[in-house]
């Protein structure tokens, strides 16, 4: 269905008509100017991303459903890096005439995938045309008591610094997808030119030959056997909320926290900046997957490198105090990796062998 016969409000009626609140604070959610929400004795927390073909997802290997369920679950892990719980989304599109009615249904599938996992309601949002591809705009909305939100700033010398799950997996499911990109674009490439080195001898035969193989070169197949975990991560990362609940279970309120957006490297000289502060971290503290460290082998990559400066873990960095190393070192999906130290001490990583190096932040940079 082209979107134009539903026309904008048509538009956004088709694709939220089924959508019920499940949160005591959505008030009124979409169909209005605004929605209408009320936090009675909470801390409201937003944030809000912006997505851009091209920049921050590539259509010829991210479906629509996969592209919800990642915009969504990456602002989610937002609120979670503040130790709150999400409520509401809004969500605005920019959409090229490519696109379909049934496109946009796929991506509000995966968008409800994942504020159906941590009950968040969708409460509004926007559409418009757009020249240059597909852009998306999600704002979530969450809540917190004002004594357990968790900043950047908070880290103090001697804590912990921990980290969930593992790192690095995702930049290898990327790397994956753009290999596997790579070739398909070249086989078309080959293709197209034995096409048109037929046509130009007029060569016949050649020419009915390549027609019977072109739907062989179209239904090309990726090799992904074995790393299933490493496109997973890329294209379906999942927000920790599971170790906040942990953490609240175990009495542990971390003193500083993010999520591991832009890699790890990145996000630790964050808060040690913000919290004026160094650290210390050790190389064979840091969690990697079995396939992370398979794939970067066979990229001949450092697998130390990814897991630094990967991004797109959307797994939470966060500082305790020392008093609850008990607590932490036996958790469930938490490891420690290191320490916090005086600021005039930097930021190092020790590596395996007992070296120093200082941390750069090599993650990513979307305005490079």
């Amino acid at each position: 269905m082209e979107i134009k016969e539903l026309g904008e409000f048509g538009l956004i009626r088709h694709l939220t008509k089924d959508h019920e609140p499940k949160n005591e604070s959505t008030v009124y959610g979409v169909g209005d100017d605004c929605a209408v929400m009320h936090y009675p004795d909470k801390e409201v927390l937003v944030t809000t991303d912006m997505l851009m073909e091209g920049v921050h997802f590539d259509l010829t290997y991210m479906d629509m459903q996969h592209l919800g369920f990642k915009s969504a679950m990456v602002n989610i892990s937002d609120i979670f890096a503040m130790n709150g719980t999400p409520r509401q989304m809004t969500i605005s599109l920019a959409v090229g005439k490519r696109f379909k009615v049934e496109d946009l249904e796929d991506f509000y599938k995966g968008v409800r995938l994942a504020c159906d996992r941590w009950n968040v309601d969708i409460v509004g949002g926007d559409t418009t045309s757009s020249r240059t591809g597909l852009a998306i705009s999600i704002t979530c909305i969450g809540e917190a008591n004002k004594d357990d939100i968790v900043y950047r700033n908070g880290a103090k010398e001697t804590d912990i610094i921990c980290v969930t799950g593992d790192l690095g997996a995702s930049y290898m499911g990327l790397q994956l997808l753009e290999r596997e990109k790579a070739v398909y674009y070249q086989q078309i490439e080959e293709y197209n030119k034995e096409v048109r080195e037929a046509q130009a001898n007029k060569d016949e035969a050649k020419l009915q030959a390549l027609r019977d193989k072109r739907q062989a070169v179209e239904d090309f197949q990726p090799d992904f056997a074995g790393k299933e975990y490493l496109l997973q991560r890329q294209q379906a990362p999942e927000a920790r909320g599971d170790v906040l609940q942990r953490l609240r279970e175990a009495n542990i309120h971390p003193t500083s926290m993010m999520d591991i957006s832009d890699g790890l490297s990145s996000e630790l000289l964050h808060i040690c900046h913000q919290s004026k502060c160094g650290c210390r971290i050790y190389e064979k503290n840091l969690p990697i997957d079995y396939q992370t460290a398979v794939a970067a082998e066979e990229f001949n990559l450092n697998v130390t490198t990814c897991a630094l400066n990967g991004g797109e873990d959307y797994e939470l960095l966060f500082t305790v105090p020392i008093g609850d190393h008990a607590k932490i070192e036996d958790m469930e999906g938490v490891k420690q990796i290191g320490y916090i130290t005086g600021e005039n001490l930097g930021c190092r990583l020790i590596t395996r062998d007992n070296n120093e190096f200082d941390i750069t932040a090599q993650g990513w940079n979307p305005l490079k």
